[in-house]
């Protein structure tokens, strides 16, 4: 039998191409997921930096990218969200929506072609970010006790049904928050970028591997079609770190809010 025939033919992706391994070895922690998050940071910083630094009168193309980003994140995320007292709140939620969009649309640029956050580690890891974050200023602001009670016990509940609305109003803002911000973050990054990857190495496959003419023109249309998939991707890239921060400016304004 020959083992080399054997394990040609076309590889289904999935999840184990996921798991990248180090970039060096010997520093297991700096994957192709640091090194982007990495990326990301220093171009955030730098382009925030400038855009702060370099205002006209007459905007650039580059000026202008940044005030409607920062207005977008204002005007329409926190002030809608939060209400009078948004400004404080600001600088964390341009910050996290830039991350976002930007590790997100890794999954699109040429030389990445991987969105950081299709790595399940860092959705988790904001979603703990923002946990914490909506749970701090709560407690700043009430005091843990009264922070406590508002969170597990709506005002007006009558004493009676107390035992069945407290562990569903502990389990729904404590525990199941942070779980469904993260998995919806992951789940919209890893599946679309799988689906992408079944197109094009699928079509691939098909139109310089097999043999029959009718496999060769389907592997034309699945490469093709990729690239719509590709402008879907865009779309719900941008989109799902729109929804991870309007959630974050929603969960800090009912941390904040007197009565809940």
């Amino acid at each position: 039998m020959d083992t080399g025939a054997a394990t040609e033919g076309y590889h289904a992706p999935g999840p184990a191409d996921f798991n990248l391994p180090p970039i060096f070895n010997g520093f297991p922690l700096l994957d192709k997921f640091m090194l982007q998050a990495i990326i990301a940071v220093i171009a955030i910083a730098i382009f925030w930096i400038v855009m702060a630094r370099k205002n006209k009168i007459v905007p650039t193309k580059g000026q202008f990218v940044g005030e409607w980003v920062y207005n977008f994140v204002r005007n329409g995320i926190a002030r809608d969200m939060i209400g009078h007292d948004f400004k404080k709140y600001l600088p964390f939620l341009i910050a996290l929506f830039s991350f976002l969009l930007v590790n997100n649309l890794f999954g699109v640029f040429p030389l990445t072609l991987m969105p950081t956050t299709a790595h399940v580690g860092w959705a988790y890891g904001l979603a703990g970010l923002v946990w914490i974050t909506y749970n701090t200023v709560g407690i700043m602001k009430h005091g843990p006790v009264r922070y406590f009670k508002n969170t597990v016990l709506p005002s007006g509940v009558p004493w009676f049904m107390w035992p069945l609305i407290i562990p569903l109003e502990f389990l729904s803002n404590i525990i199941i928050r942070p779980i469904t911000l993260s998995l919806r973050l992951f789940a919209n990054m890893f599946a679309g970028h799988l689906l992408v990857m079944v197109f094009v190495l699928g079509g691939e496959y098909l139109l310089l591997e097999a043999g029959p003419i009718v496999n060769k023109i389907a592997g034309g249309v699945s490469l093709i079609f990729s690239m719509a998939i590709f402008g879907l991707e865009l779309f719900v890239q941008a989109l799902q770190a729109f929804i991870f921060t309007v959630l974050t400016a929603q969960y800090i304004s009912s941390a904040t809010a007197e009565e809940h």
